[in-house]
């Protein structure tokens, strides 16, 4: 088995996806460029700064980046430099869409589950990213931290996304691969679910989840179990 419950699951009626690390296998790239624009600004950044940096709003991760190199660091300009960085790679790359995404979005429509995007993304940004894979047009709803008083880790942008879809958040299983996404879905009050990308969930991380899923299609498993 892929997957392991760790509390009552009720049958799922709406599925919540965050989009980088989910969606998309673009957290890899977020953790180099994170790097990159640190270091090209005379900070010693590594791997795991960019981590904890991950999903955080904006005022979290100034803290937290001002928790690592100090209070003159500006959170701002060393995001711009990697957006600059990282712009630069994707518009010459593109983006590769997650293993299983696909597979798990049929399933969805052929259960007639409907499904939306909780993101800290712009939307302009979620439109470039999936029109080119064929997949914008799978969501019912593209939801973004621009819309919310707040973003992650509070529970703002799954709330909203639970009532875009018309389903309580309590029947939506929220997909997440951060810590950061997790806290936010578990103070929804969603399903918090964790199918993990750059790192394996913490002691304190599995105690809010309500499963964890080795990848994509083990979700349509899992979601198939909940309404037996």
């Amino acid at each position: 088995m892929a997957y392991t419950i760790f509390k009552p699951m009720r049958p799922v009626k709406g599925v919540l996806f965050d989009m980088d690390g989910v969606i998309l296998d673009t957290e890899k790239l977020y953790t180099r460029f994170w790097q990159e624009a640190g270091r090209a600004l005379g900070y010693p950044m590594t791997r795991d700064h960019a981590l904890g940096l991950r999903a955080l709003n904006r005022d979290e991760a100034a803290r937290k980046l001002q928790s690592y190199f100090g209070p003159q660091v500006d959170y701002q300009q060393m995001k711009a430099k990697r957006i600059q960085l990282m712009d630069a790679y994707v518009n010459q790359h593109g983006v590769e869409p997650k293993a299983g995404i696909r597979e798990l979005l049929s399933f969805l429509k052929e259960q007639h589950i409907p499904c939306a995007i909780c993101t800290a993304s712009p939307a302009e940004r979620i439109r470039d990213y999936l029109t080119p894979l064929g997949l914008i047009d799978q969501f019912d709803a593209l939801c973004t931290v621009y819309q919310v008083p707040r973003g992650k880790p509070e529970p703002d942008i799954y709330l909203f996304g639970a009532k875009s879809l018309g389903v309580a958040p309590e029947d939506c299983l929220a997909l997440e691969d951060a810590t950061a996404g997790i806290l936010s879905a578990f103070r929804a009050g969603t399903m918090a679910t964790m199918v993990p990308d750059q790192d394996p969930p913490d002691e304190e991380t599995l105690g809010r989840i309500t499963a964890l899923a080795d990848s994509l299609l083990d979700v349509m498993e899992l979601i198939s179990r909940s309404m037996e």
